[in-house]
């Protein structure tokens, strides 16, 4: 028993955000890279997919001195078109990038051994399935090389692998090489997301809901079997917070080994003078922008709240950060200048031409430009959720208007044409966010927002938020963060809950607002990864004596 306990000699980790940031599970192993490099020492592998082809990857540093022996081999022996080097994030583990492309071909072969030997029904597959799903096979392909060539059989080894779209790579391994540990996480339920994101009651009805009968309602039967049988089938299953738990135990029919909470760095958060700088160089590019879009001046102390995450407009709360900004607008009950951001990747065509002229060359502008509400121009944006409320709920951007509200719906990684910040040096000049989420397993934004110092606003239905309140009462925005209790009918509650915080925000001095700020530091500090990486160390145990028994 003493000897199950020690670290594993090995770790694989795989995700399709691995050097590819589309999502929070990007944050989530970026972050947690320097703590298990530190525990590991060159022996956590991070795998991801080769996207870039001869075109150079910003995350990724190229080393052919590391493992080259097998670096050969891979390439001239097992046909693996791979790059081996370091991933560009504090600790900068090793990581290996593979091009899944020409596995395509085996996809008829891979897909029967899956539901010859585990049940997965990939008939109904569309969409991403079957890219995930071939990426997953040459992720196994990768951690079999590299096992077979360094001889491993006598070493610890654990391959954990990230949402359903690495749930082949998972049991591709446990076929394969039953000596090696398997874990799988998942991050959120493809159905119960689905449930949320078609307008259904999820939590009301939660303990009502079949997930096979539900999958097949909404088209997601592939993905909810592949994710399902993962489940079933590795050594440990774990998930991100109490409440996608339960979600699991109900639509999935299995109940978490572990729970494996988020955690952050503190390494990604600037210090002292730097933070000083870095926050009224932020401000400053929020509120240029902000002025050359207006046409108006703004005031420096003017109070900056944003939202942000994927453009999940239900399940994100935008629809419900709109409305509360609405409330704050007509309230009558602020006197500053209120400016709330929107930064949430759309559909863009490409930065606004007439703003990123006026911003370029520092124009003053007379009068705002044409459409006042976004900072880069949309495909179909006649159709865009955001905009059309944005309108229909009254707001006019106009400099007599209190609070004014803009759209920011291009991706943050300092190449946007408008801003050239990324997002994090953009979130350090705001006063306040706001994440009311009817649907979050986790919740990194707000994490984020209170690891730079920031107040954040969210739900009892984000992981995070849950979490939070074992810590604050989550009922004041003195104590850095706001949860608001949210169900599935209490829409217009949240959002007057949400206005009331942010004006009291509004009227803080600013000793009260560097109190917050301490408030939300100290916090942040509760969930580091040097705390949370024990409940990943737990998940190594179980299914290291998972795969002892089965072995």
């Amino acid at each position: 028993m003493d000897d199950i306990k020690r670290t594993p000699d090995y770790l694989f980790e795989s995700s399709w955000e691995v050097c590819n940031k589309v999502g929070g599970i990007y944050t989530v192993l970026s972050t947690k890279a320097h703590t298990l490099q530190e525990i590991f020492q060159d022996r956590v592998i991070f795998i991801g997919p080769d996207l870039w082809g001869e075109k150079k990857n910003a995350d990724f540093i190229e080393d052919t001195s590391l493992f080259p022996d097998w670096q050969i081999h891979a390439k001239e022996i097992n046909h693996l078109q791979i790059k081996v080097g370091r991933w560009d994030v504090p600790g900068k583990p090793p990581v290996v990038l593979v091009d899944f492309k020409p596995f395509a071909c085996d996809r008829d072969e891979l897909f029967f051994h899956m539901w010859n030997n585990y049940q997965v029904d990939s008939m109904h597959a569309y969409g991403d399935y079957d890219e995930s799903c071939i990426f997953a096979y040459a992720v196994g392909k990768v951690i079999e090389s590299f096992y077979h060539f360094y001889e491993l059989k006598t070493k610890e080894v654990v391959a954990l692998f990230n949402e359903w779209m690495l749930g082949m790579g998972a049991l591709y391994i446990k076929n394969r090489i039953p000596e090696i540990a398997t874990i799988f996480t998942t991050h959120a339920t493809s159905i119960g997301r689905s449930i949320a994101g078609n307008d259904k009651a999820l939590y009301a009805y939660l303990d009502h809901y079949n997930g096979d009968q539900m999958a097949r309602e909404l088209n997601m039967e592939a993905k909810h079997s592949l994710e399902k049988q993962t489940a079933q089938y590795v050594d440990c299953f774990t998930t991100v917070s109490d409440i996608t738990a339960r979600e699991c135990t109900q639509l999935l029919d299995k109940t978490p080994d572990i729970v494996t909470p988020n955690g952050f760095e503190r390494n990604f958060v600037p210090v002292g003078r730097n933070y000083t700088t870095k926050r009224k160089e932020a401000r400053q590019a929020l509120i240029n922008v902000a002025e050359k879009l207006l046409g108006c001046e703004i005031s420096p102390n003017a109070l900056l709240v944003s939202t942000s995450g994927r453009y999940e407009y239900r399940n994100k709360g935008i629809d419900v950060f709109i409305e509360a900004m609405n409330r704050i607008r007509t309230s009558g009950q602020i006197q500053s200048e209120v400016i709330a951001f929107i930064t949430v990747p759309a559909w863009v065509r490409e930065a606004r031409g007439d703003l990123k002229e006026v911003v370029d060359k520092d124009i003053a502008v007379e009068g705002c430009l044409q459409f006042p509400f976004i900072t880069h121009w949309l495909h179909q944006m006649e159709r865009d959720k955001v905009l059309n409320y944005i309108q229909h709920a009254g707001f006019t951007n106009n400099c007599h208007e209190k609070l004014k509200i803009i759209f920011v719906p291009c991706y943050l990684d300092g190449q946007d044409g408008i801003f050239n910040k990324p997002y994090y040096d953009l979130l350090i000049g705001m006063d306040a966010t706001v994440y009311p989420s009817y649907y979050e397993p986790w919740g990194y934004t707000p994490l984020e927002s209170v690891a730079f110092g920031i107040p954040t606003i969210t739900t009892n239905l984000a992981g995070f938020g849950m979490w939070a309140k074992k810590n604050v009462t989550g009922t004041d925005i003195d104590e850095g963060v706001v949860v608001i209790e949210r169900t599935d009918f209490n829409y217009f509650e949240v959002a007057e809950t949400i206005a009331r915080q942010v004006i009291a925000l509004a009227h803080k001095t600013t000793t009260e607002r560097d109190a917050i700020k301490r408030r939300c530091l100290t916090l942040a500090g509760e969930a580091e990864w040097s705390r949370f990486i024990a409940y990943y160390e737990q998940a190594f145990t179980i299914a290291r004596e998972a795969k002892n028994q089965r072995i």
